[in-house]
C-alpha cells in the first residue's frame, strides 16, 4: 500500500467505526473548553472532567476567574498535575482576555498561541472544536499512530501535523483527528497492542519505533 491507498483505508474505516465524534472534554463555552483543554497537558481526559465541574462552578467566565485567587485555582486543580504553571497560566489568560478581548476567546491562531500556557495543540482543538475552523490537533497519541501507519516518518508532532495534513482532505480534519484519538484508545494503545487484533494495522502494516 502506498501512503494514499493507506489513508483511504483509515478514514473508511474510522469513519465506519467512529461516524459520530463527542468531543472527549466537557465544556459549554469556547472559554470553558480553552481551559479545559489547557488542563489536560500530561493529564488524562477522564482526570480533567471530574476536575473542570468543581472550577468551573467556582468560576466559568474570565471575570469570575480573575476574582480569585491562583492560590485557590491551584488548590481545586492540583489533581490534574502541573497545578503551580497551569494556576499561573489560567488566571494570566483570563486577565488578557478580559484587557485585550473584551472577555472574549479570540478567533485566531496567532492570539490564542499568545496567551499564557497555550501552544500550538491547544489552539488548534480550541479553533476546531469551539470555532469549527479547520485544524488538525496533533498529539503524542495522535503522532504515534501516525508513525505506526507509516504515514509520516516525522521526528515530531509539528512534522507530523504537516504530513496528516496533505494527507487528509481539509473537510476532514476536525473530525479524524478525534476519530484517531478513538482508534488509539481502543484498538491501538502504546502497551498491550496487538497487530492481529488492530484493524487497521493488521491491513495497513504497523512499523514501531525502535528503542
Amino acid at each position: 500500500m502506498n501512503k494514499q491507498e493507506k489513508i483511504a483505508y483509515i478514514l473508511n474505516k474510522l469513519e465506519e467505526l467512529y461516524p459520530e465524534t463527542p468531543i472527549p472534554l466537557d465544556h459549554y463555552s469556547a472559554y470553558t473548553l480553552l481551559i479545559a483543554v489547557l488542563l489536560s497537558a500530561q493529564c488524562t481526559d477522564e482526570r480533567v472532567n471530574k476536575i473542570t465541574p468543581l472550577l468551573f462552578a467556582k468560576a466559568d467566565t474570565p471575570e469570575q476567574m480573575v476574582l480569585l485567587s491562583i492560590e485557590e485555582i491551584q488548590d481545586i486543580i492540583r489533581p490534574c498535575g502541573l497545578s503551580p504553571m497551569k494556576s499561573k497560566a489560567i488566571w494570566n489568560l483570563s486577565r488578557i482576555l478580559l484587557d485585550k478581548y473584551e472577555g472574549k476567546v479570540p478567533e485566531s491562531f496567532e492570539a490564542l498561541e499568545e496567551l499564557p500556557g497555550v501552544g500550538h495543540k491547544t489552539a488548534s482543538v480550541v479553533m476546531s472544536q469551539a470555532f469549527g475552523i479547520p485544524a488538525f490537533p496533533v498529539d503524542t497519541h495522535i503522532h504515534r499512530l501516525a508513525y505506526r501507519w507509516g504515514l509520516t516518518n516525522g521526528k515530531n508532532v509539528d512534522q507530523t501535523e504537516k504530513d496528516l495534513k496533505k494527507l487528509v482532505p481539509r473537510e476532514l480534519w476536525n473530525k479524524a483527528h478525534l476519530q484517531i484519538i478513538f482508534y488509539g484508545r481502543q484498538f491501538c494503545m502504546a502497551r498491550g497492542h496487538h497487530v492481529e487484533q488492530c484493524p487497521i494495522c493488521a491491513t495497513v502494516g504497523c512499523k514501531e519505533k525502535k528503542s
